[in-house]
């Protein structure tokens, strides 16, 4: 199925619209990164894709209004964030990084305190790790991020505990970004705060959350795949086998960007997650010298715009009523609660991927689709009695 990727001119075209209606339209209820454009794709402009959610919910199922966020909400938050000194940059204009722009869902709107050169001047590494690090990971962590700086890096990371202060403290001097789980105004951890004040000094914090948010269980995984969409290449300091930043090390491979880990001692559970990631074929990072040397001898990731297809800012045509219901019938006879990939989808339901994309638009909207990493999608568990 098409994504943002493969769009010819939707950078520029998002960067033209209006930020109240792109906020608008991103911060309404059950509208995520991927439904976003897809939604932008099948109605030519946010203002457009905001008229037709209540129809579209109405259609999927939807039993009561869908929440879209006003443009009183809009004005609001925008005032928020640029009273804390702060800007709100939308996919497509400059300060927006380049490389988030390539992933399958990027952030439509990220709010920047700082300075976009640190990601715009270097090449951008991303170093994470356990939150309850040990003394030796905290200070290889650390060690590893000032090296990074040194040869001309800006490191990457998340602002917990642990791993990631370390990654920050190390690479304060030469550059570092941090990626928050909350609005841009609300710290995580708290004890962080003085860290977070240095970085807006001389490096960068940016989020997708909304102005004043608190950090939540299902904003992690969000901000994790931005940590590693920002990145080059992913280095994974300590991790057990249910860390979080083995998640971030998926996402970086599922955007197609290198994964490196630290080994560690076998008795160590911190180590386990890193461990395994050698197994699976992650490049063993001992010192800077194993991240230059492996991508030395890559073809370098590019940065620069990729061929794309034509977006224009016109209104796809609807679909005849009649060809929508069967489209309906097929894909709620394929969806499940165990997620599926889109493109099978597609394959198993033989339709046109407008067609497709407009039905889990109408189901997601509703609250009745969940998107997954990995550009899957299943069911909602608490719709089990909305579709048989």
């Amino acid at each position: 199925m098409s994504h943002p990727e493969s769009w010819k001119g939707l950078q520029k075209f998002l960067a033209n619209e209006s930020l109240v209606d792109v906020l608008r339209l991103i911060r309404s209820e059950n509208v995520g990164p991927v439904t976003f454009f897809n939604l932008v794709r099948q109605f030519g402009a946010a203002k457009s894709a905001l008229e037709a959610i209540p129809t579209l919910a109405a259609k999927g199922g939807r039993r009561k209004p869908v929440l879209c966020y006003t443009v009183k909400d809009a004005e609001k938050e925008i005032e928020q964030v640029e009273k804390l000194g702060a800007r709100m940059v939308r996919f497509g204009e400059e300060a927006y990084p380049q490389l988030l722009m390539n992933i399958y869902d990027p952030p439509p709107v990220i709010t920047v305190l700082g300075f976009p050169t640190v990601w715009q001047s270097k090449k951008t590494l991303a170093i994470v790790g356990s939150r309850n690090a040990s003394a030796n990971g905290y200070q290889f962590a650390k060690k590893l991020a000032a090296d990074a700086g040194n040869k001309g890096f800006s490191v990457v990371s998340g602002l917990a505990r642990g791993i990631d202060t370390a990654a920050h403290a190390g690479s304060l001097a030469t550059g570092t970004v941090a990626v928050m789980a909350s609005g841009i105004d609300h710290v995580y951890p708290p004890e962080n705060q003085s860290l977070y004040d240095s970085i807006v000094k001389q490096g960068a914090i940016i989020t997708e959350q909304p102005f004043g948010a608190a950090p939540h269980a299902h904003s992690f995984p969000g901000r994790n795949r931005i940590i590693s969409g920002i990145s080059f290449g992913t280095v994974v300091v300590e991790a057990s086998l249910k860390s979080g930043s083995l998640i971030t090390s998926r996402f970086a491979l599922d955007q197609n960007r290198e994964v490196f880990a630290v080994p560690g001692s076998p008795m160590d559970p911190r180590c386990k997650g890193t461990n395994n990631l050698i197994k699976q074929g992650a490049i063993v990072c001992e010192s800077i010298d194993d991240v230059i040397s492996a991508f030395r001898h890559q073809i370098p990731l590019s940065i620069k715009e990729q061929e794309r297809e034509d977006f224009t800012a016109a209104q796809a045509p609807a679909p005849d009523e009649g060809e929508l219901n069967e489209a309906r019938k097929l894909v709620h006879s394929k969806l499940a609660y165990n997620p599926v990939l889109v493109d099978e989808l597609l394959i198993q339901c033989q339709l046109t991927p407008n067609l497709l994309s407009l039905v889990l638009l109408e189901l997601e909207l509703a609250g009745r689709l969940q998107r997954h990493a990995g550009h899957k999608v299943s069911l909602r568990l608490e719709e089990e009695s909305l579709v048989s």
